[in-house]
């Protein structure tokens, strides 16, 4: 009674966090079939008129003929989505063209910050703030037509095309996603007020040191400060272009999140493949004995599983110096550890000689190992990684599990494998052997009652394709969205900010307010 008390907690936890991850994923879902509604009436109502500087610019090239809006070598004429449909009405309102070529030094400025590693002050990355912050000084997400978010997607995208460069992905995931939050929290699509009164304050000089978060390594971070700071984020009215902006951005997070994670598996994979099966060095101390000499062999033994302990070190250690939010650090561990379960777990159910107890011994040593370093990570950084590991573990038991001639399917199911379908057990039931201690394995009558729940409780047209869908499929997904970066990241301020140096040498910079 106690067993089933137990396991429908378990499962009252389970459908509690479903109906909220699915009453999360509704609001997401009505949410982007606003802001859809919105691209798509905002693209129906435009009118497209000819960037000026698109015409001086093609104008040696080729002429525009009316008839099709083609040039005469049969290219398109540049064109450019302008929202307002009073443009040609109301030119006094047009900045001038002074204006217009201060802007865009500006933007030429901040493309070339940029495409620096400007690092990071007190924990924040530079380059996100200083994004968001001269967007809101040019008033961009109130523009309605501007390239300015392009340029910036460019860059980015840019940036992070040398894949195999887990520092530079670590440099540009933290600046997203704190970029990604601060637009979550500045832009509205609801059509409602405009632009909120925003609050500023200066900050004083503060010396490089004061800027290292502690338990950090020290980065370079420039002298002088970002002032003008936004201490209460206000939202605007976000127009078409700034939608875009933001669902670009999603799209640049969620594919650095997808690169990392596939670099980091790529470099695990030919590792897991070692470890499944105990290679003639490894030893274990006979029943009721130690031996000297038995660990030494043993600690040897373990050189892969120690690669693995330090591949995934070493890349906790990047994504901590680049100030990664530990939401998506644990997001990031917890997948890896379910591709770390479904890649031992497949291998030990296709390799026969994989299910013997010496393998199961050794695998439940390295096992051990990965439950060391996630207690050593903390629950913050680690969250329910150990927990992805179930379905190994559980085999292992059942390998290394002793006296199995005397137990029940009942006693298997419920207390050494309940995360294991029958399928699964009765795979490794049938192909086990007991290679070093020659002790017999599940009764041969438990097998048979396996195989019969097995069939009976099949869905399948075809009994024999159930009973061959033992294997556990690789997660894919995006564990986050952009609601999560906004109810898991800590709140943010752009007061204190350290300038990039070309911002300092340029006087009249969009922080100079």
């Amino acid at each position: 009674m106690k067993k089933l008390a137990r396991l429908l907690g378990v499962q009252e936890i389970k459908n509690k966090t479903l109906q909220d991850s699915l009453k999360r994923m509704e609001e997401r879902a009505s949410d982007l079939d606003a802001e859809n509604r919105m691209l798509r009436q905002a693209v129906a109502s435009t009118p497209a008129i000819m960037s000026p500087a698109s015409e001086n610019h093609k104008a040696h090239e080729s002429q525009a003929t009316p008839e099709n809006g083609k040039t005469t070598n049969g290219a398109m004429k540049p064109m450019i989505v302008d929202r307002d449909d009073d443009i040609h009405d109301n030119n006094a309102e047009l900045p001038t063209s002074n204006d217009a070529e201060a802007e865009k030094q500006q933007q030429e400025l901040l493309i070339k910050c940029i495409s620096e590693d400007l690092g990071f002050s007190t924990g924040r990355p530079i380059a996100a703030y200083l994004i968001y912050r001269c967007l809101v000084h040019w008033k961009s997400f109130e523009e309605d037509r501007t390239t300015v978010f392009d340029r910036i997607i460019q860059k980015i995208s840019a940036a992070i095309e040398a894949r195999d460069s887990n520092e530079t992905l670590a440099y540009w995931l933290s600046n997203s996603c704190t970029l990604l939050l601060l637009l979550q929290r500045t832009l509205k699509n609801n059509g409602s007020a405009a632009l909120a009164r925003q609050r500023r304050r200066t900050s004083s000089l503060k010396s490089p040191k004061e800027n290292q978060a502690p338990g950090h390594p020290e980065r370079s971070v420039p002298d002088g400060r970002l002032v003008g700071g936004l201490t209460d984020i206000s939202q605007v009215e976000a127009k078409y272009p700034a939608l875009a902006f933001k669902q670009q951005l999603t799209a640049l997070l969620e594919k650095v999140y997808g690169v990392i994670r596939q670099n980091l598996k790529k470099e695990l994979s030919p590792l897991l493949g070692l470890c499944i099966q105990a290679p003639r060095t490894f030893v274990v101390s006979p029943r009721g004995s130690g031996s000297q000499g038995s660990d030494i062999a043993q600690q040897a033994s373990m050189a892969h599983w120690q690669s693995i302990i330090k591949i995934l070190t070493n890349s906790l250690n990047v994504l901590k110096s680049n100030y990664v939010p530990p939401f998506l650090i644990c997001k990031l561990f917890t997948q890896v550890f379910s591709f770390i379960n479904v890649q031992l777990f497949n291998s030990l159910l296709l390799r026969r000689e994989c299910c013997s107890f010496s393998n199961g011994e050794y695998v439940k040593a390295g096992l051990d190992e990965l439950e060391h370093w996630c207690h050593w990570l903390t629950e913050e950084y680690a969250g329910s990684s150990w927990d992805e590991l179930k379905n190994i573990r559980q085999a292992v038991t059942l390998l290394i599990l002793e006296e199995k001639h005397s137990k029940s399917i009942k006693e298997i199911t419920d207390d050494f494998c309940p995360a294991l379908s029958m399928q699964q057990l009765y795979r490794i039931s049938t192909m086990y052997c007991d290679d070093k201690y020659g002790t017999l394995g599940i009764p041969s009558e438990v097998v048979s009652s396996m195989r019969a729940k097995m069939i009976g409780g099949s869905s399948s047209p075809s009994v024999q394709d159930d009973i061959n869908s033992f294997l556990l499929d690789d997660d894919f997904s995006i564990p986050f969205s952009v609601d999560d970066i906004s109810r898991l990241m800590v709140h943010v301020d752009t007061a204190d900010m350290d300038l990039p140096p070309l911002i300092q040498e340029k006087n009249g910079s969009p922080f100079e307010l």
